[in-house]
């Protein structure tokens, strides 16, 4: 099991420079994972927000082992090609330590779609992001690659370098449990990052069923990860400790924590990290 926290790229305190320094402590303390959202403008609230890319590298030159990723990057709304320069320079930076997790975005509250004229039609946008992801392990590859799609279409180019992890850099998987397209999507890659609608826990049941999903539709034998959590740890730390370990003996292979930019100043947010992983292993 390991456990990851996870920063927004908005707030008054959330900043490259402070996202840095936060990482480094979460690493101090025995977190095995930074993760930071990415928007153009944070959840379309007006709050100061930060390029996840670029915060990311600040946390990468500031840090040494803990992994790194994104919570996630919603492809429709990015060039592949772009992303595929972006990932493996962060991941060369990091000396392998970035995991790249993708999703559809959710217009409902990211105006990055809604007011700069992107697609959100989800339909439409699950064919980009199924496209994209074809298109950035293509490019990752480090081998002639070429592709005529419908949203994407690119004569043949060698992208240079590959990435530093072999075969490539790890993709996640995010979206709502239990619809069909991110299970789909998520079996075909190396990790799930799934969250309920009603905004509940998944429930160790829910992880054995996305488990027997991904192996009847899984095109490898390669273990998955499966990255529950996603909030703020609740006041009753031995009731959280409990559920972490039912999830773990399920198959869930990571617990992420929130940090939210609501929380109070710098020392509280500090105090909230130094608390540590709730771990049950």
């Amino acid at each position: 099991m390991k456990y990851g926290i996870n920063f927004p790229n908005g707030g008054m305190d959330h900043d490259p420079h402070t996202l840095a320094e936060l990482a480094r402590l979460a690493q101090e303390v025995g977190w095995d994972g930074v993760f930071l959202e990415d928007y153009i403008v944070w959840q379309g609230q007006d709050v100061p927000t930060y390029d996840p890319w670029v915060a990311l590298a600040a946390i990468a030159l500031n840090t040494q082992h803990i992994r790194l990723r994104t919570e996630v990057t919603a492809l429709p709304r990015r060039r592949p090609w772009k992303l595929a320069r972006e990932t493996v320079t962060l991941d060369h930076l990091s000396n392998g330590r970035l995991i790249l997790g993708v999703g559809l975005g959710d217009p409902s509250i990211d105006t990055s779609f809604t007011h700069f004229g992107e697609v959100t039609d989800v339909k439409q946008r699950a064919q980009m992001a199924d496209e994209a992801l074809e298109v950035l392990v293509g490019l990752w590859s480090g081998q002639p690659f070429t592709f005529d799609g419908k949203y994407f279409n690119i004569k043949e180019i060698t992208c240079l370098p590959r990435p530093v992890q072999s075969p490539r850099i790890p993709i996640w998987v995010g979206g709502a449990y239990p619809n069909k397209g991110p299970l789909r999507r998520a079996a075909r890659y190396d990790g799930a990052c799934f969250y309920k609608t009603n905004n509940e826990d998944l429930t160790p049941a829910d992880v054995r069923a996305i488990i027997t999903f991904v192996e009847n539709h899984r095109p490898t034998s390669a273990p998955i990860d499966i990255a529950l959590g996603g909030r703020q740890r609740s006041e009753d730390w031995e009731q959280e400790k409990a559920l972490i370990k039912s999830l773990a003996e399920a198959g869930m292979t990571w617990w992420i924590e929130y940090l939210a930019p609501q929380i109070g100043g710098l020392a509280e947010m500090r105090a909230y990290i130094k608390r540590g992983p709730l771990r049950v292993d």
